[in-house]
């Protein structure tokens, strides 16, 4: 028996109505569970030492001369950490002035974003993928300088039904076959992937019935996701490529462990965290950190979830909950629960990108009040602790500079990307390393 989606119209998943089915969302943990495992003053220092560079900027003219003594303006961007959520709902919302809020308020704060890529809802009917729809949605995200994500190339759930009754190997060569269609097409708009979705419980699911479980049980874990990896590197070689789970245990680090010893490529670690039974605490989230960090690759937590409601007290992962609405109480207890999750993770060096889940609670998962923003768009307390986080504390800028004899100014900033002005000259540079930086800038005249 498959999971039920729910779907709009065009076939695409809005809500992903079964996105983790035996996800780690765990009862919170004891008040002595939830205290930082550093004090606030150390995670302080961690983010300036793994998030910041003391740059030397040297700035000269057009034709190479040192800007002597000229007062210049410097202002980033961009983040190099990505920080994200999906976008399902661009292009999804019948209310135009609800869509319009949806896309500022998520533009304003976010630089990545997570695109479905579901094969059910992707291609319905054989042979006739949903392209120009994903396609808008990626250029829209490239168009306000938003990074897009596609997720997921490999999963057991939602596959089209008209993988029924395929064996094994003819569903080989369509799933390869997808990826190969998939990577190649979306190059340049999409260029990170989800490739391998959860699979650790794969081979089990549906007790084999279900014809992706059924090619992971044949052909074993690692080795599908050899596959599939290896496929995706041929068709983008210069893709992101994210192997995702929920299982946070010793089952997720030796299937990593077997798959890199084995040569798979995998660029980054995806770690699922939907909190709807409660907040998993810091110490618990620094554990996960440290035990995946030294498998030496970087930390992507790929779906954050932490309600703004009443916290679930059941089992059904399947099914949308009417009337689960947010409280003025638990906006409160996410806002707080937000700030120390970013702030945390922000502080660990092997952590490179956040994806918060649901956007608004306009068609989210399950129903459940799990956004940053409300359903009529107005933003959350969560949405406000993120942004005072993400555009100030940890935004450098605008500054204003003055050079010395030989051109050069100094500062301390926050990785990304930069411009620098002086009259009507421009310039820009990327900070891409933690630690002391000698970047060289040449203004070119902005008319």
């Amino acid at each position: 028996m498959r999971p039920k989606a729910i779907i709009n119209t065009s076939g695409l998943p809005l809500a992903l109505a079964w996105a983790t089915a035996m996800l780690i969302c765990q009862p919170a943990h004891s008040a002595e569970d939830t205290k930082m495992p550093l004090g606030d003053k150390e995670i302080d220092q961690r983010i300036e030492n793994c998030r910041t560079s003391e740059v030397t900027l040297t700035v000269s003219d057009a034709s190479g001369n040192p800007l002597a003594g000229r007062e210049i303006a410097v202002r980033q961007v961009r983040h190099k950490f990505l920080f994200g959520c999906n976008a399902f709902c661009i292009g999804q919302i019948r209310q135009p002035g609800l869509e319009q809020e949806y896309r500022r308020l998520f533009a304003d704060l976010l630089n990545y974003a997570t695109l479905p890529f579901y094969w059910g809802g992707y291609e319905p009917q054989e042979g006739k993928p949903h392209v120009e729809q994903l396609k808008m949605m990626a250029q829209w995200c490239r168009d306000n300088h938003i990074r897009a994500k596609g997720h997921p190339l490999c999963w057991h759930n939602l596959p089209p039904k008209w993988l029924d009754g395929r064996t094994p190997a003819q569903v080989e060569q369509l799933e390869m076959g997808r990826i190969d269609r998939e990577v190649a097409a979306f190059a340049g708009l999409v260029d990170t992937w989800d490739v391998v979705n959860e699979a650790v419980v794969m081979p089990t699911f549906e007790k084999g019935e279900n014809p992706i479980a059924a090619l992971c049980g044949r052909l074993g874990r690692a080795e599908l996701i050899g596959e599939c990896f290896q496929h995706a590197r041929k068709a983008n070689p210069k893709a992101m490529l994210v192997l995702n789970d929920f299982v946070h245990d010793k089952r997720y680090e030796e299937l990593i462990a077997k798959c890199l010893k084995a040569g798979v490529s995998i660029d980054a670690i995806g770690l699922q965290s939907h909190m709807h039974k409660g907040y998993l605490g810091a110490a618990t989230l620094w554990e996960v950190c440290e035990r995946f960090a030294k498998l030496g690759k970087p930390l992507h937590f790929t779906e954050v979830t932490l309600l703004s409601g009443d916290l679930k007290t059941d089992d059904d992962w399947m099914s949308h909950h009417p009337g689960w609405e947010t409280t003025p109480q638990g906006e409160q207890r996410q806002g707080r629960e937000v700030r120390e999750f970013y702030r945390l993770l922000f502080s660990h060096p092997a952590v490179e990108a956040i994806t918060w889940w649901d956007f608004s609670d306009l068609q989210a998962w399950q129903g459940a009040p799990a956004g940053l923003v409300r359903k009529d768009m107005t933003p959350k307390p969560a949405y406000n602790v993120l942004k005072e986080l993400v555009k100030k504390q940890w935004w450098t800028g605008p500054l204003t500079l003055k050079t010395d004899k030989d051109g050069r100014a100094t500062f301390r900033g926050f990785l990304g990307a930069y411009e620098v002005q002086a009259g009507k000259d421009q310039g820009s540079f990327d900070l891409e390393k933690a630690g002391p930086s000698e970047v060289k800038v040449k203004l070119v005249s902005g008319h």
